[in-house]
């Protein structure tokens, strides 16, 4: 166990609190519109997202200030508890439906969402898995079952919600965990087939996720419909160009494209701020992942290594599909961005695991 603390990584943090900033005065540009519409307050939606922000970032500097080796103790009364809210959330007249999908336990004026807060908390789960178990991981019995059952678990429950997108990240995320732990690329081979057999079927199995493949394929061939916000996306992007039509100067944000605070914000981030503006949000990331890999390398233990990557690749996960989808590369899903969409349980959750991130760097060689 380490005995000495250092000061946290200053490049992290430096990183966290731009993206924060950027996040905050895009949602307000992107939502004013629409929130002065709805709500008689231009406002709306980004003085909730500032008291998100202001206790994501409390959560933030409590995080950072508990050693990370209490998330070890911790990580299985947590996991249970948040396998309990997502069996809470669908019951009928506790969950709250929104677009389809029964994800929210309402808390007041507000609302939670368990699917993201069961993500770091299997994140730490496996990684005091993992740390006490990696001369298991070749094995199936001993190694890939245990941990694999708790992830298809917790996936299942997900999509009883329906939620593909946060359950996509959440197995990814523990998929990159137990590769680094050393899983057999033959069992991962094995996995891989029965994943795309099993994701197939999860298409199959719904037509509006058919319909999303073959929007995403040909998203001019039904554009009022499902190939409708790929394509409101593509057209706030296109003319963005090189510098972008202005802050505040989205055209898109006036009820083409539905809701462009939450999945769809690097579309309007794109067109206000144009080509420069996108690109250097993408630096941003890709430094927050560099610092990220620079700790995990640089943890004193096995537990610290294993939660530094399961919190990085979750982050990494996130912002790759959430582009992806912006920019009509990935079939639509209901995705956030990490630090700039609005929404309370993604945005605490990320800042919740970057102060994680921050603690276990105070001990780390970087």
């Amino acid at each position: 166990m380490p005995l000495k603390k250092s000061t946290p990584d200053f490049i992290l943090i430096i990183v966290t609190m731009t993206l924060l900033a950027i996040g905050l005065i895009m949602v307000y540009s992107a939502s004013a519109v629409w929130a002065d519409y709805k709500f008689n307050d231009s406002f709306f939606f980004a003085k909730r997202q500032l008291l998100f922000a202001g206790l994501g970032f409390a959560a933030m500097f409590l995080m950072m200030s508990i050693d990370y080796w209490s998330w070890r103790k911790w990580a299985k009364p947590i996991l249970i508890i948040c396998f309990i809210l997502l069996l809470v959330v669908l019951i009928p007249g506790i969950g709250m439906e929104r677009n389809g999908s029964r994800s929210w336990i309402g808390v007041g004026a507000f609302s939670v969402q368990p699917s993201e807060f069961i993500k770091l908390a299997l994140i730490a789960f496996l990684a005091k898995f993992l740390s006490e178990k990696q001369r298991y991981i070749t094995t199936v019995k001993k190694g890939l079952a245990p941990s694999l059952s708790l992830v298809f678990l917790a996936f299942g429950l997900i999509m009883l919600q329906p939620d593909l997108g946060t359950g996509t990240v959440m197995v990814g995320t523990c998929f990159v965990m137990l590769f680094i732990a050393g899983a057999r690329i033959f069992h991962f081979a094995i996995l891989g087939l029965a994943g795309l057999a099993g994701f197939v079927g999860l298409i199959l199995s719904a037509p509006y996720r058919m319909a999303r493949i073959t929007s995403f394929l040909d998203p001019w061939q039904d554009p009022l419909n499902s190939g409708f916000q790929i394509i409101q996306s593509l057209y706030a992007i296109g003319p963005g160009g090189l510098f972008g039509l202005g802050l505040g100067e989205s055209r898109q944000k006036f009820f083409y494209l539905p809701e462009p605070q939450t999945d769809f914000i690097f579309a309007i981030l794109s067109e206000e701020l144009g080509f420069i503006g996108g690109s250097l949000v993408i630096l941003l990331f890709a430094l927050l992942l560099w610092r990220g890999i620079k700790i995990a390398l640089g943890a004193p233990d096995l537990y610290g290594s294993f939660l530094a990557v399961g919190i990085i690749s979750m982050i990494a996960i996130q912002v790759m599909i959430n582009i992806g989808v912006v920019t009509g590369l990935m079939p639509v899903t209901g995705i956030t961005l990490p630090f700039l969409s609005y929404g309370g349980s993604s945005l605490t959750i990320m800042l919740m695991a970057v102060g994680v991130l921050l603690n276990i760097s105070r001990y780390a060689r970087v």
